[in-house]
């Protein structure tokens, strides 16, 4: 009786291709048809663990974690100065889902930069921004912009401490003048004083104090003045225009 030879199933040449190619592991550099490149690890033809990306296009590079094709964990990115013709960092930090997520610090430019807490690539949290004006704010922040508790040190040596939203003073807050020994207190509206007390503050120390102190002028019931104006203030928002 004759010797039957079981058929051996052959794999499609494009399978066995894809299995060669398959990425896992530690790799040298693998490029791209636009020549980017990346050298480091993978799993599953996916770029997850540490690694450096090369944009060609963008002349930035990326170096630090990776999480399923993604930038997730810490990193830094950095960009090419034509100038210089060297890369220089500019942002190092958190990263979540390929955006700057926790505590990292971007670079603005030689003189701007913030150090603070991030979220799906905006400032939100807690973080210090260093402007190039010489301005210092330091505090709450929200989708980028100053949003809760937070101080602002001008870099004329003035200094706004209190509440802010959206960028602006709005709320209860200090304003203070040290050239002149003053110290303004109130209430804010989008970035407006609206109600608030002028007194002397630290006048002995001050550069150019005014001519004559501030009397003292109390009110007898200061807090319910504060409140008739916030109403007031609320109360004009609310109205609708038709």
């Amino acid at each position: 009786m004759p010797f039957l030879k079981k058929s051996r199933k052959v794999e499609p040449l494009s399978k066995i291709l894809d299995l060669k190619t398959h990425k896992c592991g530690r790799r040298h550099t693998v490029y791209s048809v636009n020549e980017d490149s990346y050298t480091g690890d993978w799993l599953d033809n996916k770029k997850h663990g540490k690694g450096t990306q090369i944009w060609k296009k963008h002349k930035a590079i990326y170096h630090g974690d990776w999480k399923y094709g993604k930038r997730d964990g810490h990193g830094t990115y950095s960009k090419l100065q034509f100038a210089s013709n060297e890369y220089s960092k500019e942002y190092s930090g958190g990263w979540k889902n390929d955006k700057k997520h926790g505590f990292g610090t971007y670079f603005y430019s030689d003189s701007a930069c913030y150090e603070g807490e991030w979220f799906e690539d905006q400032r939100s949290g807690c973080g210090r921004m260093n402007y190039e004006n010489g301005d210092i704010y330091e505090g709450e922040w929200l989708k980028d912009k100053p949003h809760g508790q937070g101080v602002l040190r001008l870099a004329n040596g003035n200094c706004y401490e209190g509440t802010w939203k959206y960028g602006k003073r709005d709320g209860h807050g200090k304003f203070f003048y040290p050239d002149k020994g003053q110290l303004y207190e109130g209430f804010w509206v989008d970035g407006v004083a609206k109600c608030g007390t002028v007194c002397d503050f630290g006048r002995e120390d001050a550069a150019t104090p005014t001519l004559y102190p501030i009397p003292k002028v109390h009110l007898l019931d200061v807090e319910s003045v504060i409140m008739e104006t916030i109403n007031i203030g609320t109360w004009r928002t609310d109205q609708t225009v038709y």
